[in-house]
């Protein structure tokens, strides 16, 4: 199996807002792995997501950038843990909607289109938008988490069977851990033409649809 690129951005959680919290790799382990580390690494995915601002992104953008995208992984947490969110992140994310008013202007040419942000900010709005939308609605009920403990990843599973986030890394290791503790539990080797363990780390969960 090829070897995952740790920096790659990630488009397979379902929601741009998603994406956007997936840019920060297995966050809650010793070494988070950023994916935004300059502003030119955060106009490069401004463009992917369609969402390139008139103003290109500075020092000043990527910082909020990060500190919102804390923020909305705060409230998603919360959300699939089905527990109150925290009072401090419900106040910092209306404070910034708030601040950025993003009236809807749409043009055609080939296509319906929508003005482009005019700054990063604005951009960050629309994102932040899309977020409340699917966190006090219906949308909502279709939001996991990865069970893998320094990951966390949340995504949408509209379906209801996938178990790991689309990174194939943590499927991998949750089922080499759970293959590990069978065999532990029943004290047994492998029998012949079982999975190996490098069988099931070649395996992954099929990604999620991307949505914008």
């Amino acid at each position: 199996m090829a070897r995952e690129d740790k920096l790659a951005f990630r488009f397979d959680c379902g929601a741009t807002w998603l994406n956007l919290l997936a840019t920060t790799g297995r966050r809650f382990s010793a070494q988070p792995v950023e994916r935004l580390p300059t502003p030119d690494r955060l106009a490069e995915w401004l463009e992917h997501c369609e969402l390139s601002p008139v103003r290109r992104p500075d020092q000043g953008d990527l910082d909020r950038v990060r500190e919102l995208r804390e923020t909305l992984r705060t409230l998603a947490l919360a959300t699939v843990d089905r527990v109150p969110p925290p009072a401090d992140a419900v106040a910092d994310l209306a404070a910034f909607l708030a601040e950025h008013d993003d009236p809807v202007r749409l043009t055609t040419d080939d296509r319906l289109r929508r003005e482009p942000p005019a700054t990063a900010a604005q951009a960050l709005a629309r994102i932040a938008r899309q977020a409340v939308d699917q966190l006090t609605g219906a949308d909502r009920l279709a939001l996991k988490s990865c069970p893998e403990h320094d990951c966390r990843g949340v995504f949408l599973d509209p379906p209801g069977r996938r178990r790991w986030c689309p990174s194939p890394a943590c499927a991998s290791r949750g089922r080499v851990r759970a293959l590990r503790a069978r065999r532990a539990a029943g004290g047994t080797p492998a029998r012949p033409g079982s999975k190996t363990t490098t069988d099931v780390t070649a395996e992954h969960d099929p990604p999620a649809g991307r949505r914008h």
